[in-house]
């Protein structure tokens, strides 16, 4: 994935905002909070972090060119960041930003959730 595609796929999903910060990353929030931060990993290529159920960090964090996100998973957050296509593809990592977006807007106040109109 290019980080225009990361950027065009997070820009899709509803009420989703961006700001470039911490570096140069390319920080994506629902509610003004983190669902992904997209970034240059190690070797160039582009390097997407994003929150996940307790399970699917379980699992997730045990898989090739998958691990638990630098910083957030230090501090006992379930965030994986996805470095290489090795074992997640593309469509796959979509499928994660969406649900990384819905579990971040799930954890809005539920006015901020009825302004933004996701459904109670």
């Amino acid at each position: 994935m290019t980080l225009d595609e990361y950027n065009r796929f997070c820009a899709s999903l509803p009420h989703a905002t961006h700001v470039v910060q911490w570096g140069g990353a390319h920080v994506w929030k629902v509610g003004g909070k983190v669902f992904a931060i997209g970034g240059w990993g190690d070797g160039g290529a582009l390097a997407v972090t994003f929150k996940c159920s307790p399970a699917a960090f379980d699992i997730l964090s045990e898989q090739p060119g998958l691990r638990p996100a630098p910083y957030l998973a230090s501090r006992g957050m379930k965030w994986i960041q996805r470095q290489t296509d090795e074992t997640m593809d593309d469509q796959a990592l979509c499928e994660y930003l969406t649900e990384s977006h819905r579990l971040v807007a799930l954890g809005l106040t539920a006015k901020l959730r009825r302004e933004l109109g996701f459904a109670e």
